[in-house]
């Protein structure tokens, strides 16, 4: 009895200490990133698509439920996380929507983090809170948080990266104890963005030279140097060791490329297949600074304009900060610029974090002045100025919420309710598909279970199976099981009318799904 009432003192004690230590917190430092990451979450998840979809959204919510090998870079990071929050994110509904809830949760964590920055850099809490709501609100920020893509991760991420190393300048300048913790942390995250997405790796120059700079003796402290290789090194072992392991000894279901493979290794890490899509770095600077500009004005509205002002004021007021800053910035618009792909707005998304820290401090470098010259509390001057901040989005927040709304989006659903009915797909089918509807098919098959019968035969699948090509593959299988073809392109569909009778099968959408009946006589 007498042991059960002194633990019984203990618990009490203990939540006392608890409350004590909370009562202490300086509540002006940590409700502003708390408030901005709860209004991205809410803008997140009432905005948020209900299932699957189509693209590369699709593959992102079947392999990291399966554990699986994502296309190139891979993606270890994400597909691990994802496959942790599938498992997590159980009670919220199926795995499609706890990849699209993951997505929201990664841009929550950046609204909160990046007022955490901006609170580091500008010590004012008014405008902490408006940069945060300002990612949050931006339209590729939000419109990532609505499906699964790991550009959000990449987000929370950066984010991330650059509150430890601004703590860690204020902790180093200061000669704190700890500080050298704070670069390790740093390097962690920074292999962890790195194994989440290669645009990472625009960011290396731009650390390094921050680090220099802040610490120009640093190379002389061997022990700390060695310990940021080492966590940086370490998690990038481990995360990309995924691949292999999951394509080889211990087989996901689904697996791009060959991993298991040295060759097949480099070929995904290093994204082979995309290399032609980064065009000459040097030519059309005149059209690459129109892109982007494009597509920071579609992020930034009329706050654009302030921009260069704004770096001006962070060169002045936090030196270190806007080399770190610009040069990262400045490596990642010229790269989107110059390489062509699809939805490539998403490789803005740290440039625009990067810009509204900028505008934040310039909107500190204002109130100092006003202060400076007119008087008044420094808080309500910076409340002024937040609203300022904000006046733009509050006033089109309505019209961007009806664009980014996906939370009513079933299309992918009905498409794949109607083209794996028996009576569109025969039982034991061939589907000559590609990749935009090769994934929510895998996600059915796969992730629901539904029409195990079928072989789903995507262009990836061919190269990896030495499959040849799609005429290869229907010739091999017409007259032994039913053929199936959906493809996109005019040219190929039109060279398949001149070869196979086609019936076009009912289905909802713009995609013609067709049944390959047979060989046309003059193609026997």
């Amino acid at each position: 009895m007498g042991g059960t009432n002194r633990r019984a003192r203990w618990s009490v004690r203990r939540a006392a200490g608890l409350v004590r230590r909370a009562a202490g917190l300086d509540w002006s430092t940590v409700l502003p990133p708390l408030f901005a990451a709860l209004v991205a979450l809410g803008l997140g998840g009432a905005t948020l698509l209900r299932g699957v979809a189509f693209w590369d959204t699709a593959e992102l919510q079947t392999i990291p439920p399966l554990l699986g090998t994502a296309h190139p870079t891979g993606f270890p990071t994400y597909v691990i996380l994802g496959w942790l929050a599938s498992i997590v994110l159980q009670p919220f509904g199926e795995p499609a929507l706890r990849m699209n809830l993951l997505s929201t949760l990664c841009v929550a964590s950046a609204a909160g983090l990046t007022a955490v920055l901006v609170g580091r850099l500008t010590g004012l809490t008014w405008l902490a809170l408006a940069s945060g709501l300002l990612l949050a609100t931006t339209p590729i920020a939000w419109s990532m948080a609505t499906h699964a893509d790991a550009h959000a991760l990449h987000l929370a991420l950066v984010a991330l990266l650059l509150v430890l190393l601004v703590d860690w300048e204020r902790l180093e300048r200061a000669r704190t104890p700890g500080a050298d913790r704070r670069l390790v942390a740093a390097a962690v995250v920074f292999a962890l963005a790195l194994g989440n997405h290669t645009l990472t790796i625009l960011l290396a120059l731009p650390v390094a030279l921050y680090v220099l700079t802040v610490a120009p003796r640093i190379l002389g402290r061997p022990r700390l140097v060695g310990a940021c290789l080492l966590a940086l090194a370490l998690p990038l072992i481990v995360l990309y060791a995924e691949l292999p392991l999951r394509a080889g000894v211990w087989r996901a279901p689904l697996v791009y490329g060959h991993p298991e493979t040295w060759h097949g290794f480099w070929d995904i890490v290093l994204a082979a297949q995309f290399q032609g899509s980064l065009g000459s770095p040097l030519a059309d600077l005149g059209g690459k600074a129109a892109t982007m500009l494009h597509y920071l004005s579609l992020e930034l509205g009329p706050l654009i304009w302030f921009v260069p002002s704004a770096f001006l004021a962070t060169v002045l007021r936090q030196p270190r900060y806007a080399l770190l800053s610009g040069t990262a910035a400045a490596l990642t618009v010229w790269f989107a610029a110059s390489y062509e792909n699809a939805e490539i707005e998403r490789y803005y998304l740290g440039p625009t974090l990067i810009a509204l820290t900028w505008l934040a401090i310039l909107a500190g470098l204002v109130v100092d002045s006003l202060n400076r010259r007119v008087g008044g509390p420094r808080h309500v001057l910076a409340l002024l100025l937040a609203a300022l901040l904000l006046a733009p989005t509050v006033a089109v927040l309505p019209q961007r919420w009806r664009s980014i709304d996906l939370s009513q989006e079933r299309q992918a659903a009905d498409w794949l309710n109607a083209v794996l009915d028996p009576r569109v797909i025969p039982l034991n089918a061939v589907v000559v598909s590609w990749w935009s509807y090769s994934t929510p098919l895998w996600y059915a098959q796969q992730i629901q279970g539904r029409r195990p019968d079928i072989a789903i035969v995507d262009d990836r699948t061919r190269l990896d199976e030495h499959l040849g090509g799609i005429t290869d593959v229907i010739d091999a299988n017409l007259g032994r099981r039913p053929v199936v073809a959906i493809q996109y392109r005019a040219d190929l569909l039109a060279q398949l009318a001149t070869r196979y009778r086609l019936t076009p099968l009912p289905v909802p959408g713009e995609q013609p799904v067709y049944l390959v009946e047979s060989l046309l006589g003059s193609a026997r």
